[in-house]
């Protein structure tokens, strides 16, 4: 396996885990929100169509909501990546000695020799100058652009996967059962996804999860008694 190859594979790796890492914080908001918004209409009222009208919009709504923001956010971050890349191109067609001697010096600092460094940042150039200066210069590869509509779709999908698990808790169970079980339900999804963040992030699991579920269940307790008030008053 070339160096090259290697670099791929390492960066498709690390795109991957980004990925799932975002689809994981993507099913948490999902469950948060929408099980705040429905214990909360749990409290004000005993209708089951009232709060599943309410967490069917609920999950409309912040599932579009994510979609398009995530749209809106890779966007950008491709337009100026593009324009980094353009730059980069006229650059090298304008001043190529300049770049080379900057793309030595870029991996001379990462711990080449002088002679090393030139002598790879020649061979690089050769291979493909821009490529080259994209992942040394900019950090970026030029054949795997952030896609809008991938990660629209991505964030459209891990939000409504995370809002099903509460809408269905509150609206199946009896009247006197509703509540108990989608707190249940969420507070262990929530510490589910916890774990989960926690491992593909290298960090530590249990302050993690504790932080998962604490913050859930303050959602809750909240919306669950203004919900409580607004539905006595």
């Amino acid at each position: 396996m070339t160096h090259d190859d290697e670099g791929s594979q390492s960066g498709a790796i690390s795109t991957r885990l980004n990925w799932l890492r975002a689809g994981v914080l993507g099913a948490n908001d999902g469950i948060i929100s929408t099980a705040g918004l429905v214990v909360g209409v749990a409290g004000a009222t005993t209708s089951r169509s009232a709060i599943l009208a309410a967490g069917v919009a609920g999950l409309l709504a912040g599932s579009l909501s994510m979609a398009a923001g995530e749209y809106v956010s890779v966007s950008s971050q491709r337009d100026s990546e593009r324009a980094a890349l353009e730059l980069e191109r006229r650059e090298l067609a304008e001043d190529p000695e300049a770049e080379l001697a900057e793309l030595a010096g870029l991996l001379e600092a990462r711990g080449l020799s002088e002679e090393v460094a030139l002598e790879a940042a020649q061979q690089l150039t050769e291979r493909d100058a821009l490529r080259a200066h994209a992942r040394v210069e900019l950090g970026i590869n030029p054949d795997e652009l952030a896609n809008p509509w991938h990660a629209a779709l991505a964030s459209l999908v891990a939000f409504t996967i995370g809002a099903v698990l509460p809408l269905l808790a509150i609206v199946l169970p009896g009247v006197g059962w509703r509540v108990p079980v989608t707190v249940g339900a969420v507070l262990c999804a929530l510490a589910l996804c916890g774990w989960v963040s926690a491992r593909l992030g290298a960090a530590g699991v249990s302050r993690a999860v504790l932080r998962n579920v604490l913050g859930g269940a303050v959602a809750m307790a909240v919306t669950y008694a203004v919900g409580t008030w607004l539905g006595a008053t």
